[in-house]
């Protein structure tokens, strides 16, 4: 599919973003870099996996921005019990009444959508998460020698809650490289936690309306692969990629704090999440300030720290200010 050729196509498609950003505020109060985080994964066809505390929002987000795409959409609630076949589908044994002839048919699980949900991912046991590799990596589902392909497009939103939390499982950590972004939802601030009881203790429901198809998803997607991101850039996310791998990085703190450093996988996320920023805010080129604003969701869920690292009580986002400081960009010219 080819992008819009024209300025006013290209205008046209980037007033449909801003459409939608209103769209959801109608339903949600604040999280305004949530929500950006959200629409970037969108424009980049990538997945997003958010955690935070229950209570906070993320299921209703979610779904937020599922009414507001005229996308088909599905919600999965994880549990200790759910097995690979809820997630994928089964095949059934159908028999044809004139004939007496027995065949299996396959029928698709809710993973068979446009918009998967993926509630409280970390709800469930690691052999049930696994089911969703092949759906998120290739866009397809294989079932019995089969291979089924997905709706385009298709992500998967996932929420969970943070593992100190009774009753949850590690991700493992081929799962979470697969997400494009790993979004960090906090609680409200004071004015915007009184408006949300407001909202929702009184009568009225604001309705999301729907202002964007499939189509328009799938050309803004290919519109963001053409905005133009420099060599120098392109250089600097290589360096801070590679600085995060413990073996001969020059940055202490990594050589410190991290086991196991970021894949290539990170710096093709970075590029391609930097590109969608700059499409998101009206731009046709990606800046140095895209990539500081999502190194952290990109490469975050993409670091195994050490036992020193938790002893010091340091976190991932921390090894990642660290790497901005210790490789900057001048060093690429």
């Amino acid at each position: 599919m080819n992008s819009p050729d024209t300025e006013s196509e290209v205008r046209a498609r980037l007033a449909k973003l801003d459409e939608l950003r209103r769209a959801i505020a109608r339903a949600i109060v604040g999280q305004e870099a949530v929500v950006e985080q959200l629409l970037i994964g969108l424009l980049a066809g990538g997945h997003c996996l958010l955690e935070g505390v229950p209570g906070l929002g993320k299921t209703l987000l979610v779904r937020t921005l599922g009414q507001a795409l005229e996308l088909q959409f599905r919600r999965v609630q994880f549990t200790p019990d759910l097995m690979p076949s809820d997630i994928l589908g089964t095949e059934l044994l159908e028999e044809d009444h004139g004939t007496g002839h027995r065949a299996f048919r396959f029928q698709p699980g809710p993973v068979f959508t446009n918009l998967l949900l993926a509630d409280e991912l970390n709800r469930t046991p690691p052999k049930t998460q696994a089911a969703l590799l092949e759906a998120m990596q290739e866009r397809t589902v294989s079932y019995a020698g089969t291979t089924h392909a997905l709706p385009k497009p298709f992500f998967v939103l996932a929420t969970q809650n943070p593992l100190e939390q009774a009753g949850t499982y590690p991700l493992p950590e081929a799962q979470l490289d697969r997400f494009l972004l790993h979004v960090r939802v906090d609680y409200p601030g004071e004015a915007e936690e009184r408006m949300i009881i407001t909202r929702t203790t009184g009568s009225g429901e604001d309705s999301v309306p729907r202002v964007m198809q499939g189509e328009d998803v799938l050309v803004l997607q290919s519109l963001t692969r053409d905005v133009h991101i420099g060599e120098e850039l392109v250089a600097w996310i290589t360096r801070l990629v590679r600085a995060s791998r413990p073996a001969g990085s020059p940055v202490e703190e990594v050589r410190r704090y991290v086991k196991w450093g970021a894949g290539p996988r990170a710096g093709q996320s970075l590029v391609l999440a930097a590109k969608a920023r700059a499409l998101l805010h009206g731009r046709l080129a990606a800046t140095r300030d895209d990539i500081v604003a999502l190194a952290a969701p990109v490469m975050r869920h993409r670091l195994l720290l050490s036992f020193a690292a938790e002893a010091e009580q340091k976190g991932a986002d921390d090894i990642i200010a660290a790497l901005l400081r210790a490789a900057p960009i001048e060093a690429t010219r």
